[in-house]
């Protein structure tokens, strides 16, 4: 399993990236899966407990949510100018006033700091409203998604009473510093470096990053840099360390912005640092220990795009006539990858029905257009999340599936009989069951199909990864075109999940158009059904439906040409 670790920490590493106010609303909290939902997946297990019945809130909470979405969805219908926006690529300090205003520049920042302490539920349901305009959204996101987010999650307590109260009114704005210009998806790569001064008071820091979001507007940044570390056994290490760093601390400088494809109103450019002096309790968290923090700021950042992407479909359709901390890194890379793809290829769609009409400017269909594209690279690219998301799953099936070998050669009589008895149903034909379905089921009979597709994918996924890991072992991290198969079977499998568990509390409690509900997720639940069939199928040892062998042959001759190797027709006759 060390192979897989190491590959899992480096793709870990590549998948950072790269008007009035409101009235008082207490702190929402709404449940939250737990750690193990989706790697459990990996193992052919479904823990239905933990998506059954669908999460519920409050009517309380109901309506308070109510009351927040009015004034934002009316200033966006009435004081929003997208078209301007794109065009001017800036967006007005009137709409920037508006926003802070309306305290969008503190949603999730805890009302003891002048936030809105919003929880997860209520900022995903504005979200769906923000992203209305891409840039706007990128602005907002960029801010607490990802700008402040260091110091809410990691921050120490003076550190959030000193930063927290400005970055909540929006009188500053936070920017999120971790890209340069020669590490690309590699986050172990940066070359900006704070040095400890001699007097151990404060680090000096020197370096420049690129596509920083914000870069041009913000106050304070969450700087990340290398730093020398004693480790353990007494040796100097290189360590990323996370820096908050003011403006103000001087030499910091910023580029030109960035002239984009889309989501040109936001602030993208590069920031230089040079002989910043950073006191010393502006660290986050420990030094050395910026990694961490910058996953937990990117997996926590990851979920809101789903809502965002889901507010823009929403918008094109009708242009058109539980508390606590879990580790949801599996399930936040996995919306982020669904959502985003998703958006895009309704986008896009959205284009091709208007025909030349939604290829004009004079419409807002291109513009959508352009700004979708951003959301596949943003907060690691899909790419990369793909990797993370099968070889954490697979890491964590192949330690159990380990530790079970371990017991049975050590003569635990039960658990081999078991595992006899479960390969011998598989021959004979195994009716899979997870009691989603039947008379005790708890997904709504309008959705036992569904629930039956469900069940016998999640089962045959789970033989399916514990095959793989039997055939590869350690080197089935050298697999990209396997582990992406893999991946593509999981997404779909949570997003199953998630549709199935959403139309059986619509049907059950009689909301509007459910019925339109069931039918959509019946429709998707059959088509990822056969999807994930097929992409089992082509992960069976020598099947006809797999053509990695040939797929790999065509790339390697292409780049050892660096061309399209094939001859023009017209080169010559016979």
């Amino acid at each position: 399993m060390a192979a897989m670790r190491s590959l899992l920490l480096r793709t870990l590493r590549a998948a950072l990236p790269a008007p009035g106010a409101l009235p008082a609303v207490r702190r929402l909290r709404t449940a939250a899966p737990r750690p193990a939902f989706a790697k459990e997946l990996f193992l052919g297990t479904l823990r239905k407990e933990e998506v059954f019945p669908y999460p519920e809130i409050s009517n309380e909470e109901v309506e308070e949510i109510n009351q927040f979405v009015g004034p934002v969805e009316k200033f966006f219908n009435e004081e929003v100018d997208s078209k301007k926006i794109d065009q001017d690529a800036k967006i007005p300090p009137e709409t920037l006033k508006g926003l802070k205003d309306l305290g969008l520049f503190g949603m999730q920042i805890p009302e003891e700091y002048g936030g809105l302490g919003l929880s997860n539920t209520m900022y995903a349901r504005l979200g769906e409203i923000t992203s209305l305009d891409g840039s706007i959204a990128v602005t907002l996101a960029a801010h607490q998604a990802i700008g402040l987010k260091g110091i809410l999650i990691a921050g120490s307590d003076e550190q959030k009473a000193k930063y927290l109260p400005r970055l909540a009114s929006g009188e500053h704005i936070a920017a999120f510093c971790l890209t340069e210009s020669g590490s690309g998806s590699d986050a172990a790569s940066i070359q900006t470096r704070a040095t400890l001064s001699e007097d151990g008071k404060y680090f000096v820091l020197n370096g420049s990053k690129v596509w920083i979001s914000n870069g041009g507007l913000a106050n304070i940044f969450t700087v990340f840099a290398r730093t020398e570390v004693v480790d353990k056994d007494g040796q100097l290490k290189d360590k990323i360390t996370a820096f908050i760093v003011e403006r103000d601390f001087g030499g910091v400088t910023h580029g030109k912005p960035e002239d984009k494809l889309g989501i040109r109103g936001s602030n993208t450019c590069e920031v230089h640092f040079e002989n910043t002096k950073v006191p010393i309790e502006n660290v986050i968290g420990e030094v050395g220990g910026g990694f961490k923090v910058a996953m937990n700021i990117l997996n926590s950042g990851r979920f809101s795009m789903g809502s965002a992407s889901a507010g823009m479909i929403k918008k094109l359709i009708g242009m058109m006539d539980r508390p606590g901390f879990p580790d949801c890194s599996v399930e936040a890379a996995m919306v982020k990858v669904f959502s985003s793809e998703g958006a895009w290829a309704c986008v896009s769609e959205a284009l091709q029905v208007l025909g030349g009409l939604g290829y004009m400017k004079d419409y807002p269909y291109e513009r959508y257009l352009r700004d979708s594209r951003i959301l596949l690279i943003f907060e690691g690219t899909n790419e990369i999340l793909r990797l993370y998301i099968a070889l954490t799953g697979m890491q964590y099936a192949g330690k159990i599936l380990t530790d079970k070998i371990k017991e049975i050669k050590k003569g635990n009589v039960g658990l081999a009989l078991g595992e006899f008895l479960s390969k011998l149903r598989d021959t004979m034909g195994r009716r899979v069951d997870y009691g989603l379905v039947g008379d005790r089921g708890v997904v709504h009979p309008s959705l036992q199909e569904s629930g039956q597709k469900l069940e016998e994918n999640i089962y045959y996924f789970g033989t399916t990864v514990r095959g793989l890991l039997s055939r590869f072992g350690k080197t089935i991290v050298d697999e990209q075109l396997v582990l992406k198969r893999v991946a593509d079977i999981v997404i779909n499998l949570y997003a199953m999940t998630a549709a199935i568990s959403r139309a059986s509390r619509s049907i059950s409690i009689g909301l509007r158009n459910h019925d339109h509900e069931v039918l959509l997720t019946n429709i998707f639940c059959t088509e990822a059904y056969f999807k994930n069939n097929y992409a089992m199928a082509q992960l069976q040892k020598y099947a006809d439906e797999n053509l990695d062998d040939c797929i790999k042959k065509a790339a390697k001759q292409v780049l050892e040409k660096r061309a399209y190797i094939c001859s023009h027709p017209l080169d010559r006759t016979f």
